[in-house]
């Protein structure tokens, strides 16, 4: 589905970030969801660098993705995918133990497998010049090394986490996806084709190149001579 600038869902996008993130941005999430939903949607985009004082009123850190949807406006990308598929009446069940399910693996994504990857980023890169970060290293990977393995054993053999496509999976392998880079699937074959499986929708391929097609749009322009 194309990007429209009619479009009554507006999803707020950073305008360019540092190479480490492309691709990688949260607001990666609603866009794959619309896509794989057939909604279109319009783009806001604010700076990462500088980012509007007046944005601190939609979303009180910041950050990225932010939903507005006629007269409803939301923050936090699990709430969006939720909304999403609420408004889109797909990837998430209507009822029973199948949307029990899929909400249960939605929020294990966000609480059990993506605050490690985030506190990856903080030894591995934003902290990696200070004193304790060499110290806190071993013992953090041992923890998502235990979190991947019993992931691991729950893998989709040929499917999706909760059964059908779902908001479950776009959670879940937008988290493990920087975990795959780090080389932290490569001993975890049903991970790894799990991502490898997600990855490979044309909806994730269009939604991502969406994200890029920005931040290549917005590039810092260097100087001559650089």
């Amino acid at each position: 589905m194309p990007i429209r600038p009619d479009a009554e869902i507006e999803i707020t996008a950073f305008d360019w970030v540092p190479s480490f993130a492309r691709g990688f941005v949260r607001d990666l999430r609603p866009r794959w969801a619309c896509e794989e939903l057939g909604l279109p949607y319009r783009e806001r985009l604010i700076s990462a660098m500088k980012r509007p004082e007046w944005y601190y009123d939609d979303q009180p850190w910041g950050q990225v993705p932010f939903l507005r949807d006629g007269e409803v406006c939301q923050f936090e990308s699990g709430a969006i995918l939720i909304h999403l598929a609420e408004r889109g009446g797909g990837l998430l069940p209507q009822s029973g133990q199948a949307r029990a399910s899929t909400l249960s693996w939605l929020f294990a994504a966000f609480n059990s497998i993506e605050p490690m990857v985030f506190e990856l980023n903080n030894v591995e890169t934003f902290s990696a010049k200070s004193d304790w970060a060499p110290l806190r290293r071993p013992s953090l990977l041992e923890t998502v090394a235990r979190r991947l393995d019993r992931l691991e054993a729950r893998a989709p053999q040929d499917g999706w986490i909760a059964g059908e496509f779902s908001i479950a999976d776009i959670a879940m392998v937008t988290a493990l996806r920087e975990l795959a880079g780090r080389g932290q699937l490569d001993d975890r074959p049903g991970l790894a084709a799990y991502v490898e499986r997600a990855t490979a929708r044309p909806a994730f391929q269009t939604a991502l190149k969406a994200q890029l097609d920005v931040f290549d749009a917005h590039a810092p322009v260097e100087p001559a001579g650089a």
